[in-house]
């Protein structure tokens, strides 16, 4: 998946997280950075080729964070006004109407940090509606010529 931390451009993540939905807002860690390990340890994140893709970071899931809840290979997931590029707050956020309309540490308005990989039935249909909008354009511009 293409993954906007904030940065140029996307990162390209290969990740098995389920719960990771287009305009999902997610924790990051890009190459450079690290994570801790189930035996405690800090470990930094490496390129590394998943079926053939390159992976330029993973997603984090609570255990990684230190959080209490969540699952291990659940993606930690934030608030949708939590800021872009913002590091993780240290403790795993409330839904809002838990808290009340407390504020959330780096909340912030930014597009959404994931962006979904299109299904090939997804990419047909695209491809389809392309060409129908170049065929209308066409055959507008030529009625217009004869005009």
């Amino acid at each position: 998946c293409r993954v906007d931390i904030g940065g140029d451009e996307p990162l390209t993540i290969v990740t098995s997280a389920t719960n990771v939905r287009e305009g999902s807002r997610i924790v990051v860690a890009p190459v450079g950075s690290t994570f801790t390990d189930e035996e405690g340890e800090d470990r930094p994140v490496k390129k590394a080729t998943v079926g053939g893709v390159v992976s330029e970071g993973m997603l984090c899931d609570s255990k990684m964070l230190g959080w209490s809840g969540g699952a291990r290979g659940v993606a930690a997931t934030l608030p949708d006004d939590f800021g872009v590029g913002s590091a993780p707050p240290p403790q795993k956020p409330r839904p809002k109407e838990a808290e009340g309309d407390a504020a959330i540490p780096g909340a912030g308005a930014g597009p959404g940090l994931f962006e979904k990989k299109l299904t090939k039935e997804e990419k047909k249909k695209l491809a389809e509606e392309r060409r129908k909008a170049r065929k209308a354009k066409k055959e507008a511009a030529k009625a217009a010529k004869d005009s």
